[in-house]
């Protein structure tokens, strides 16, 4: 669909003070371009260079300035000659001007999508903005930066900054310098859709840069229902999880061939299989109505972490509807003043065959410009529930209990696989931790299908 295209352009800094991270930069990103091959094979990227000896963009042509500003691969549709390229980047001799790189990575979007269109523009700022921001010709660099803000919010494109920092710089930064490129970038934060990640270590780094947010799309667009004379208008969202390509074999049958008029549903019993007509299954088909009803409320120490079932949905009241916004805030901070959470029944559409029931749990914001919302959690029935009770060690022989040794030795096996151990921080964040492995292997087999998978050991980083 041309909603989940999507025109990316990654900014690269290459100059002199970003040498030692190129090599983990290049790893990043053809790991990208890799995984846009699997899942999105007809996105377009292009990647620009800045901090290069060489100058090499339309814009110098055009207008002049932009120099040391190199467009390494115009935006065209992902390919094997894309992740070769970014697998060798060159090393530039100068400093690198992040705001000359935006410009240009920008003019390539707005020319290659001139007019209003559904698909998603995005910028990609790799750097260690610890270079210094030329002077503007017109007026102040922060009012440089609020105008090619506005260029950016008018073209509906988007833009992630990735600020390395900490062990993979090479240097220490100029703290002035640092400073007045943070508050540059921040402007871009508060102007436009942007996302500033600062990583400090490869791990992070792999992790940070997203392969492409999907559009999200409602659940369910309706009434909730918390008496017959009360209703609020929400609509619920899904969040956003990744999903990994489907691996399973197909198995295929030439020789047989069933007209579809002839196919029955089977279901297992035992050892046997019993069809079922699509009549008789309509017969007995449950056909609740659609709609989200409130069956009461409880104490938030009634329901735990570990009930929850499946994905996170979030309720939002229905876009400019500032009456079921005040509702929704109101039902939402008493319920957080009284410690409750709500009971819901939902069946999110028509013809759903399973009720849904599950627990509702204020989310209160912060901010001025975001309403109060609610998360959801699917909890499970009685059937859904396996109590396992295990014998204390206290009750084994004597010959069976562990001894100190052994206890000891568990004791530390739990300390180490503990990722946010006391006074330290936190390890393998899941949002920055991605599987290279997995990815590299589908590249491999894609090549060649009989290449050897390979060793967990891995030289990524």
């Amino acid at each position: 669909m041309a909603r989940n295209k999507e025109a990316l352009v990654l900014l690269l800094d290459v100059g002199q003070s970003m040498h030692s991270v190129i090599p983990v930069i290049e790893k990043l990103c053809s790991m990208l371009v890799q995984k846009k091959l699997i899942y999105n094979r007809h996105d377009k990227v292009g990647v620009v260079l800045f901090g290069t000896k060489e100058t090499c963009n339309e814009l110098t042509l055009e207008v002049g300035g932009y120099r040391h500003v190199v467009v390494l691969k115009n935006l065209k549709d992902v390919d094997g000659d894309m992740v070769e390229a970014l697998q060798k980047l060159p090393r530039g001799t100068k400093d690198g001007d992040f705001l000359d790189a935006i410009v240009v990575g920008l003019d390539m979007l707005i020319k290659m999508y001139p007019k209003a269109n559904k698909v998603k523009k995005r910028l990609c700022l790799i750097t260690n903005a610890q270079c210094p921001i030329k002077a503007s010709m017109e007026g102040t660099k922060e009012e440089q930066v609020t105008t090619i803000a506005k260029q950016m919010s008018v073209h509906g494109t988007r833009m992630e900054s990735i600020i390395v920092r900490g062990k993979l710089c090479q240097k220490k930064a100029n703290k002035t310098t640092a400073n007045e490129n943070h508050r540059l970038l921040n402007i871009f934060s508060e102007e436009t859709s942007t996302r500033i990640v600062y990583v400090g270590n490869p791990v992070s780094l792999f992790g940070a840069l997203k392969t492409q947010n999907k559009s999200p799309h409602t659940v369910f667009r309706g009434d909730l229902e918390l008496s017959s004379n009360m209703k609020i208008k929400v609509w619920v969202y899904k969040k956003t999880i990744e999903e990994l390509p489907n691996l399973k074999k197909c198995y295929e049958f030439p020789d047989i061939a069933v007209p579809s008029d002839q196919r029955v549903r089977g279901y297992h019993y035992g050892p046997q299989i019993v069809p079922i007509s699509k009549v008789a299954l309509d017969a007995v088909k449950f056909k609740p109505e659609k709609g989200v009803k409130l069956l009461g409320f409880t104490n938030s120490s009634n329901v735990l972490r570990h009930h929850y079932m499946k994905d996170v949905n979030i309720f939002i009241p229905e876009p400019e509807n500032k009456k079921a916004m005040v509702a929704l805030s109101a039902l939402a901070r008493a319920m957080k003043e009284m410690n409750k959470l709500a009971i819901l029944r939902c069946v999110w559409r028509r013809g759903q065959t399973k009720v849904v029931i599950g627990v509702l749990i204020p989310n209160i914001s912060d901010k001025e410009n975001i309403p109060d919302s609610f998360y959801f959690n699917v909890l499970p029935f009685a059937e859904d529930v396996r109590e396992f009770q295990f014998p204390s060690f206290s009750k084994f022989p004597a010959a069976l209990q562990p001894n100190q040794q052994q206890l000891e030795a568990a004791s530390n096996l739990v300390e180490m696989l503990d990722l946010a151990p006391c006074g330290k921080e936190k390890a393998l964040l899941p949002d920055l931790t991605p599987n290279p492995r997995f990815y590299r292997c589908l590249e491999l087999k894609s090549k060649n299908p009989g290449a050897a998978v390979q060793s967990l050991i891995l030289t990524w980083f």
